[in-house]
């Protein structure tokens, strides 16, 4: 992935959008069918190996486990990603120069794919994974729901058609376009559009991290521009 200096993500984001992340696209290479992706919920786990792992479960009857893998895997994780009209900034009242575009935060993450044909292994990442989506599914909730919950012998009967998958992190490669480039009264108005239309990541990400770093350009450009005004 092209990744532009002023487009890259440090270590904390990068970690935080993993800890936050929901379902993301696994994406492997084989032999005999070449590439095969498949969505899946993963869990983020930093504490195993030097770089963390992510930790999910495929179907069964799904050949991706099975097969042999050529290479590592890839799993594309998408924070927030949405169009931006011009009509949204006020950039484009004041000099016309704005174009449409597509902003994203992504994170690549590269590694060894092992899985888990253990039932006692998958049942307790289906418990992690089921209590990290309850816990903010049901925030205003009296109760979330737990695996415990289930019909006796339901959850056993269900393990039986899935299979772990562990994808051991070898690399991450991240990218946030993110109206970093832009002026501060555009990031303003995006992440007022955005939290308007419900995308709070997309917000947030705007007003924490673009907004500081537009400033910072802004500043850049307008001590450039005073240093080439001619002096009295």
């Amino acid at each position: 992935m092209y990744v532009p200096a002023h487009f890259a993500m440090t270590d904390d984001q990068v970690a935080q959008v993993l800890a936050r992340m929901g379902s993301a696209e696994f994406v492997t290479h084989h032999p005999e069918t070449g590439l095969v992706a498949t969505n899946l919920p993963f869990l983020f786990d930093p504490s195993l190996g030097p770089r963390g792992a992510l930790l999910g479960h495929v179907a069964r009857n799904n050949r991706q486990w099975s097969d042999p893998v050529e290479g590592e895997a890839l799993v594309i994780v998408t924070e927030t990603d949405h169009y931006v009209s011009p009509a949204w900034l006020p950039s484009t009242a004041e000099h016309g120069k704005v174009v449409p575009t597509w902003d994203y935060v992504t994170v690549h993450v590269y590694g060894e794919v092992v899985a888990h044909d253990d039932p006692e292994w998958t049942r307790e990442v289906v418990r992690r994974l089921t209590e990290h989506h309850e816990a903010r599914a049901t925030a205003d909730q009296a109760r979330p729901w737990s695996t415990g919950d289930a019909a006796d012998g339901h959850v056993d009967a269900m393990l039986r058609a899935i299979v772990g998958i562990e994808v051991q992190i070898t690399r991450v490669v991240a990218k946030a376009k993110m109206a970093q480039n832009k002026t501060p009264a555009d990031v303003r108005a995006l992440a007022d559009v955005l939290a308007a239309q419900g995308d709070s990541h997309g917000s947030a990400w705007l007003r924490e991290v673009s907004l500081p770093a537009a400033e910072r350009r802004a500043a850049l450009l307008a001590e450039v521009a005073a240093r080439k005004q001619p002096t009295a």
